[in-house]
């Protein structure tokens, strides 16, 4: 892999992570379009890849969300000393806990079933007009409360519809923000749920990936490109919090449903009139 070929890669999963179009449809779709293969053919690359990328929009996340990261960790450490739940900080703090439980069971239980089942472009193609399609409809309901307003039973549902985003092309701030959304979630304090989600969720997968690859053993010629790619993942992450929340909280989700239909769409012709195949 060229360290241009990193780049790309890392813009695109750091935009794609926070924006609510999937990051995991992209990076598979964009090599799938260019017919490059480099990463399927090396699958230890990959992973460490992968690696790198997540690292980078953890860092941005962490960034952009210093001061909320500080205070929801004091509220968590105090709630769980003090078996109580006082404040909105201990409340959002342990309703991202509960937030982060479904996903963990459900991707480390069924992670070899997901990346040999799921994930072929034809696929991302309908996920992304699908759940397009759900978050237009749960965009459209009231705005009732902030984030300061989440519930632990908000944490919950988040995190089982979270799941969902285990499938390439769902999108998991997408999935995130349409099941906060439909439970009355204003359009920042959706937003913002769903970043601060990705904190503990993305930590564990960086750590658990990162101890696969030292086990596996790194391949040579890796440092280069997962530098470059962790560079620009962190910087088009931390671009992408700010555009969203700044373009939210005047508007709506809409571009980016149309932009879900117009990529799905897109690939669908692009198979039908066999210029890709179907499947990577």
């Amino acid at each position: 892999m060229s360290n241009l070929e990193a780049l790309l890669l890392g813009i695109v999963q750091g935009l794609t992570e926070f924006l609510p179009i999937s990051s995991s449809g992209h990076l598979i779709v964009v090599p799938w379009l260019q017919d490059y293969t480099f990463l399927l053919e090396h699958p230890d690359f990959n992973r460490t890849f992968d690696v790198a990328l997540h690292a980078g929009t953890l860092i941005a996340a962490v960034a952009y969300f210093r001061h909320e990261v500080v205070a929801l960790t004091r509220g968590f450490l105090t709630a769980v000393r003090e078996r109580a739940i006082e404040t909105s900080d201990q409340r959002i703090s342990v309703a991202i806990a509960l937030g982060t439980i479904p996903a963990v069971i459900v991707g480390g239980l069924g992670s070899g079933f997901i990346e040999g089942h799921l994930g072929e472009p034809w696929m991302i193609a309908i996920q992304l007009i699908l759940f397009g399609a759900l978050l237009l409809y749960a965009d459209r309901l009231p705005q009732r409360r902030a984030l300061e307003g989440a519930t632990l039973r908000d944490g919950w549902y988040i995190g089982l519809a979270q799941i969902l985003a285990l499938a390439p092309g769902t999108s998991r701030s997408g999935i995130t923000i349409t099941a906060g959304r439909y439970l009355g979630l204003d359009r920042d304090g959706a937003a913002r749920f769903s970043f601060l989600l990705l904190i503990p969720i993305g930590a564990g997968a960086t750590v658990f990936k990162a101890a696969e690859a030292i086990r596996d053993g790194l391949p040579g010629g890796v440092a280069g490109p997962m530098i470059v790619g962790t560079i620009a993942a962190a910087i088009s992450g931390y671009a992408a919090i700010a555009f969203l929340l700044r373009l939210v909280r005047t508007g709506s989700y809409r571009p980016f449903v149309l932009y879900r239909y117009a990529a799905g769409i897109a690939i669908l012709l692009i198979i039908a009139t066999g210029l890709r195949p179907a499947t990577f």
